[in-house]
């Protein structure tokens, strides 16, 4: 009767459950509209719903006339792709990052109004289509940005209540009560008015005010900390006096209009006779690395990283949630507290996790598998989480080079150097081994380098920060909201 009976199956490993089912009343059917999909009367979000109304405050509902907002997604349209223009897009599901980046640009000449699919400060946000429910507030990083149709923007009709309803769609209780509403047999949907549905405390003006004002910190926080990456990595171009990718990609390019080319010489093969290794991107920027910085080494150099480890492949055996440590994917990279996290097992993975998995505070995490180097500086909060084998842990020599060596990696300069090691027919694949040869420049001017250093470490210093205020907003709606009585 519901999505999640019978049995799990993860990585080959089944994990039977017992069949759930429940009872439904034929006011509940004509109440939700006169769905019959089983997951609209998903057992848990039914004692989730019993739990919220036996509450200690009054209910009223995130939508609908009453309610406490109004929402709205966006006219349907289709998009004219340019290769750049100042219309960035970006995706949906970037929302939950730290430091979103577009999906691309956007013509002048598309066919919608774009002045709507901008989000405003204040909003809460949420995935409506596909993967739904991921959430978040709309502050300084967010704001004036141009998201697709295939978002919720949710409008409160009081200031206080903005960081008050994304913690309740945060907590797993609101987010689960969320996704009863959800439709669609092959790509899932929830749209506006299902908000009319969805139950909510109507807690006291101090807990609101408590929760709101912890949100809004934390999410200050992170702008700050983004405002401190871009700090660093203008540092970083200004000392290597670098140009645009763009303007680098066009003084590498041939004069040849019609077939782009270039010629590799046979020592230079390496052993690879595909073209993308060799693009003549990747050998402007190193030149030009080379005629201004002080040395260009290599990932290997143990002065600058003292190990780079890549896990094997194996059997996964999932847990619940308190019964083994966190475990989060390469999608997850770019997210403070990554949503739909799985536990690892302890007792099957224990040694593995010990030697391989286990990640550390000032890791830098590059992902080898699929979508090819994205990269994430490793955070207090995370300490002791495990990550997939599809991410390449580099353990800097020192938290002196850490936060410099995550600036590099991270900039389109250090993108286009890792990704060019890249093969596979299907699947794109890097590996350790390319990882090591990945050039770093170190600057003539050690002052700027220890500089860019910091920079990094005090932003991810503050992404700290900003997750235990949401953590402690959670706890104040758990504790004294959810389950007061």
């Amino acid at each position: 009767m519901v999505s999640t009976n019978n049995a799990c199956k993860n990585n080959n490993v089944n994990i039977e459950s017992p069949l759930k089912w429940c009872s439904v009343s034929l006011g509940d059917i004509i109440s939700r509209g006169k769905r019959l999909e089983a997951s609209v009367y998903d057992i848990e979000a039914k004692q989730a719903r019993q739990l919220i109304k036996s509450g200690k405050f009054p209910i009223t509902t995130i939508g609908g006339e009453n309610g406490l907002t109004t929402s709205y997604t966006g006219a349907r349209f289709k998009r004219i792709w340019v290769k750049k223009s100042n219309l960035p897009i970006y995706q949906p599901s970037t929302i939950v990052d730290i430091k979103p980046v577009p999906d691309g640009y956007i013509s002048h000449l598309t066919k919608t109004n774009i002045e709507s699919l901008r989000v405003k400060k204040g909003q809460v946000l949420m995935t409506c289509s596909g993967t739904i429910g991921k959430v978040s507030y709309v502050s300084e990083t967010l704001n004036n940005k141009i998201f697709s149709h295939d978002l919720l923007r949710i409008d409160c009709k009081e200031t206080v209540d903005q960081g008050y309803i994304y913690s309740y769609l945060k907590s797993k209780i609101g987010n689960k009560i969320l996704l009863t509403n959800s439709y669609g047999a092959v790509i899932t949907h929830i749209e506006p008015e299902h908000l009319a549905t969805v139950p909510i405390p109507n807690a006291s003006q101090d807990i609101k005010n408590k929760i709101h004002d912890l949100i809004v910190h934390s999410f200050e926080l992170r702008d700050d900390s983004n405002r401190l990456i871009d700090e660093a990595m203008k540092l970083l171009i200004h000392e290597l006096n670098l140009p645009e990718i763009d303007a680098l990609k066009e003084q590498s390019a041939t004069d040849n209009d019609v077939v782009e080319n270039f010629s590799v010489r046979l020592s230079e093969l390496a052993g690879r006779v595909d073209a993308s290794y060799h693009v003549p991107i990747v050998k402007t920027i190193i030149d030009h690395l080379k005629k201004y910085a002080r040395e260009v080494t290599t990932l290997e150099n143990s002065d600058v990283c003292a190990e780079i480890i890549l896990p094997g492949r194996f059997k996964r055996v999932y847990v619940d949630e308190g019964y083994g440590r966190v475990f989060i994917g390469g999608k997850q990279l770019g997210e403070l507290d990554p949503s739909n996290k799985k536990y690892l097992s302890l007792v099957h993975h224990k040694d593995r996790i010990a030697k391989q998995l286990e990640l550390h505070e000032n890791m830098i995490l590059i992902t080898c598998s699929g979508t090819i180097g994205k990269v994430a500086l490793v955070g207090k909060q995370w300490e002791n989480w495990t990550a997939n084998q599809h991410i390449i842990r580099v353990v800097p020599s020192s938290k002196e080079i850490a936060g410099y060596l995550y600036v590099f990696l991270l900039s389109d300069y250090g993108y286009e150097l890792i990704t060019h090691y890249t093969y596979g027919s299907v699947v794109d694949e890097i590996d350790d081994n390319h990882v090591r040869q990945i050039p770093i420049p170190l600057l003539k001017n050690s002052s700027v380098q220890d500089k860019i250093n910091s920079l990094a470490l005090l932003a991810n210093q503050e992404r700290y920060e900003a997750y235990k205020l949401e953590k402690q907003a959670l706890e104040i709606m758990n504790k004294e909201v959810i389950y007061a009585k």
